[in-house]
């Protein structure tokens, strides 16, 4: 099929979903898929299954994940992209829904204009940690060390384009320094080896750490939200010492394929909102460190989506960031 019949295909396709709402179709009126893209287990997957039992709860229907990782959560994402855009086929994002673009020459989809964005569902703060055997113990000690010795520091992470290499980037730029990145296969190996001290430091999502740090075998030195977090109430935020306007997170999020009625959208998004701010729901997280968020319309989330796409956009070309 040729660009054009793929146009004319999708466009009968949001015809039809938004004439079937308009004659009274109920929906949902039978099991809504999420379709997690990475790999299960992780806060992305935790995330959009508490999600998925309270839409299940709303509507009356069964509502599952389903994982479907690879690529760089490219083969789930692209999955979701070409189905009906009807409203019971959802896919969980994360950051990596916004980079990917950036970081490679085909990676088969807009995260704009292929998407209907639907809302926020948590955001994690990225701490900085160290190995304890580093002498410093504040993010200004810490900058006037890294200045000592350029390039000498090792910064674990996992992956180029992971949340921590693109914190490690921005933080890097905005102090004027200069890191050794140490890239690994996944969150948790390099989380081992910088507790074991092979490496010195990394930009850590609040959940993996808060055990390491608790337990006095990693020092927090800051964290990447414009508040504190409530798990580390003691440790200050980026912007607290002296990074002006530095701020990065986990965002999580649900989108639609693009042409979802509008009216389902809605539905969705009024419901995700209602379940984050469910007292039940906002506690269990809180405990880990997620702060579960619902956006206050469609809009300001796809506002929010084109803003990340551009800003990361711009940080790939200066920092020379691409995919592995």
């Amino acid at each position: 099929m040729n660009l054009t019949g793929s146009f004319l295909a999708a466009l009968l396709l949001s015809v039809l979903a938004a004439d079937a709402w308009s004659q009274g179709a109920p929906y949902p009126a039978k099991l809504v898929r999420v379709i997690n893209p990475v790999a299960a287990g992780g806060n992305q997957d935790i995330v959009a299954r508490a999600y998925a039992d309270q839409l299940a709860r709303a509507f009356g229907q069964p509502v599952v994940v389903e994982s479907r990782p690879g690529s760089t959560a490219m083969v789930g994402t692209r999955f979701v992209k070409s189905a009906p855009p009807d409203g019971y086929t959802l896919l969980a994002i994360s950051n990596t829904f916004t980079r990917v673009p950036a970081m490679v020459t085909d990676p088969g989809y807009d995260p704009v204009k292929d998407f209907a964005a639907i809302s926020m569902t948590s955001d994690v703060p990225l701490v900085l940690v160290v190995t304890p055997a580093l002498p410093v113990k504040t993010v200004q000690e810490f900058v006037a060390l890294a200045k000592r010795k350029p390039g000498e520091l090792t910064v674990a992470s996992s992956g180029a384009g992971s949340t921590g290499h693109v914190a490690a980037a921005m933080f890097s730029r905005r102090a004027g320094i200069k890191l050794l990145d140490v890239q690994y296969k996944g969150a948790a190996p390099a989380v081992v080896d910088l507790v074991g001290g092979h490496v010195m430091l990394r930009f850590d999502q609040v959940t993996t750490s808060l055990q390491f740090i608790r337990a006095g075998k990693l020092r927090a030195l800051g964290v990447t939200t414009g508040k504190r977090s409530a798990v580390l109430p003691d440790v200050p935020t980026m912007q607290e010492a002296g990074l002006a306007g530095f701020h990065d997170s986990t965002f999580n999020g649900m989108v639609a394929p693009a042409g979802t009625p509008r009216e389902v959208v809605e539905r969705l998004r009024a419901e995700i909102a209602k379940a984050a701010a469910s007292p039940e729901l906002r506690n269990r997280f809180a405990e880990q460190g997620i702060e579960m968020v619902g956006s206050k319309s469609p809009d300001e989330f796809a506002g929010f989506l084109r803003k990340q796409v551009d800003e990361f956009a711009v940080l790939a070309r200066q920092a020379g960031i691409t995919a592995n």
